[in-house]
């Protein structure tokens, strides 16, 4: 499978790559982006699987300066960016430094924001989550709010026996993309996810991006606000 940039906004494009396959049999498209910062550098989100073709289509927009894993579970592909581009940085999500000791990091997501990005990126530490703990980020250039695993849409007939069944009862084939309930469920310490939620929210969000399900194009904040309308309580 060749995969192609696809200009999604302002100094924002992504590419679809192939299928990986989970726990349990579950496969899951992938998907990654580019962002071109203001200072003319490039971001890597979610690097799927590397190829020449890919390569030559990122290499066009500009140079590659930061390969982005934005939770422990997003990293298999990392590795063969990193042999590409071994001068780019590394940012490693928690978790992640101790799953990959093959993978050179040059820094740890906490909540500030990074300062070559400021002008261009937010982030948001999403705690409380057994599962992992995901960065979410916000492109204010082109509106765009990038989610991993935590909100995720796959289409009716992507799974089938017993694994759409499950697929059903944990929500990932709902009528719009959804957090699913074994995430709900993980999150132990709802009061630091709603504070990490509230931080989402706050951002003028007019698209979403996700690496598990088409884009939502618009009314992006009022999207969010109902992904998350479950996340009530203690």
């Amino acid at each position: 499978m060749v995969a192609v940039l696809k200009e999604f906004g302002p100094e924002i494009w992504i590419a679809d790559g192939p299928a990986v396959t989970a726990a349990g049999g579950f496969h899951y498209p992938t998907r990654m982006a580019v962002i071109r910062l203001s200072g003319g550098g490039l971001l890597i989100w979610s690097p799927t699987q590397f190829s020449d073709d890919l390569r030559a289509a990122v290499d066009a927009l500009g140079e590659v300066r930061y390969l982005i894993p934005p939770n422990s579970l997003h990293h298999t592909f990392l590795g063969g960016w990193q042999h590409a581009y071994p001068n780019a940085e590394v940012y490693a999500p928690p978790g992640l430094r101790d799953k990959r000791m093959d993978i050179r990091f040059d820094g740890d997501f906490d909540d500030a924001p990074i300062a070559d990005w400021v002008d261009d990126i937010d982030l948001a530490v999403i705690r409380g989550n057994l599962i992992t703990t995901e960065i979410v980020f916000f492109h204010r250039r082109s509106g765009t709010v990038l989610f991993t695993d935590l909100v995720q849409h796959f289409h009716p007939g992507w799974f089938s026996g017993w694994r759409a069944i499950v697929a059903r009862l944990d929500l990932m084939v709902a009528a719009e993309p959804s957090v699913r309930r074994k995430f709900r469920v993980a999150f132990i310490d709802r009061r630091a996810a709603r504070s990490s939620i509230q931080r989402v929210l706050a951002w003028p969000a007019e698209k979403v991006l996700m690496a598990h399900g088409d884009p939502v194009v618009e009314g992006g904040q009022d999207f969010i606000r109902r992904s998350f309308r479950w996340l009530a309580g203690p």
